[in-house]
């Protein structure tokens, strides 16, 4: 494909919204099993059905080519995949050549071992999934995670010179009274604070309508207790940051339940089995693994075409006891969140 082809043929989706942003899952395995997100007994994927490096770098250049300047990895769990770091330096060649950014989301049990990596690949922000400091609820929690492994992790990646960003699900009667501890630690390790609504994806091991907590709500009652300044920061992704006067650090909230925030989507979902999903919450999706396996890469540059014309406008999630079972039923884990 030409530069001139590459101008010429944005990703823009029938809403107008441009899509600069991938998230690739590498993988739907995890070594935890977060209540919120996997059932406790999982199925994971064959290997045959997952995949390649070569095949995601394929896809991804695709999508660089088309305008998309932003990647971020996740999974599952990515860097439990084997050979991880190959696919990273692989996607960080990319870099200053269309692609503005390469990121990851971790649970930050194997980030220890590959900080280092992570960052002499080009990889400058890290988003670590973290619910709480308190090692008992932790192991509840996960299922089977160990804090201190995910502490080890956030001091190597800091010691890398990472910028971390602790992503915390929200939880009534779980994990609320730990919120502002949470930003306490965060802020004080120069670190962001994003609060997350819980999503009605998949069977899991939690009651979605006791602990869901809107973040509207949350929101209100930390602004009586903390000067929350709006930034117009955006880091690509849904959430919106506030500054708190009083730690000095950023505070983002992101709303899938309360405040959707579909109006400004600029994301699509690439599965580890190369399911392309256009909405989180919705299921239309675009098979590229057989584009590309069947017919190369002007297959799949004709099924990305697809896929913009068939974006949907944006999701409808409820929580409430007339519809608590879940609104679609796979796990966040196979899109990656």
């Amino acid at each position: 494909m030409t530069e001139q082809t590459q101008v010429a043929r944005p990703l823009v989706d029938r809403f107008g919204r441009h899509i600069s942003y991938l998230r690739i899952s590498v993988t739907d395995r995890c070594d935890f099993r977060c209540v919120y997100c996997m059932a406790e007994d999982m199925t994971f994927l064959p290997k045959k059905d997952v995949l390649s490096f070569e095949e995601i770098e394929t896809i991804a250049t695709a999508f660089i080519r088309r305008g998309t300047t932003r990647i971020r990895l996740t999974g599952g769990e990515p860097l439990v995949r084997r050979d991880i770091i190959d696919l990273v330096n692989t996607l960080g060649s990319h870099l200053g050549n269309g692609l503005d950014e390469l990121t990851l989301t971790t649970n930050g049990s194997q980030l220890a071992k590959h900080a280092q990596a992570l960052a002499a690949a080009g990889i400058r922000r890290i988003n670590v999934s973290l619910d709480t400091l308190d090692t008992e609820r932790f192991a509840a929690i996960t299922r089977r995670g160990r804090l201190a492994d995910v502490m080890a992790g956030i001091d190597a990646a800091q010691a890398s010179g990472l910028e971390l960003k602790i992503n915390m699900v929200a939880m009534r009667g779980v994990n609320d009274d730990e919120i502002e501890p949470m930003m306490a630690w965060a802020h004080g390790r120069g670190m962001g604070l994003t609060l997350i609504e819980g999503m009605p994806l998949g069977e899991v091991g939690i009651d979605r309508v006791d602990s869901y907590l809107p973040l509207r709500e949350l929101h209100d009652n930390l602004a009586r207790r903390y000067t929350l300044t709006r930034l117009a920061k955006r880091t690509g992704g849904p959430a919106r940051y506030d500054h708190v006067a009083e730690t000095g650090g950023v505070l983002g909230f992101i709303t899938p339940m309360s405040h959707n925030f579909c109006e400004s989507c600029n994301r699509v979902r690439l599965t580890a089995t190369g399911q392309l999903f256009l909405c989180l919450g919705q299921e239309d999706q675009v098979n590229l693994r057989d584009a590309l396996r069947e017919g190369g890469e002007a297959a799949l540059d004709a099924a990305l075409d697809h896929a913009m014309l068939i974006k949907p406008k944006g999701h409808d999630f409820v929580i409430d006891r007339a519809r608590a079972e879940p609104a679609l039923g796979r796990h966040m884990s196979v899109t990656g969140g």
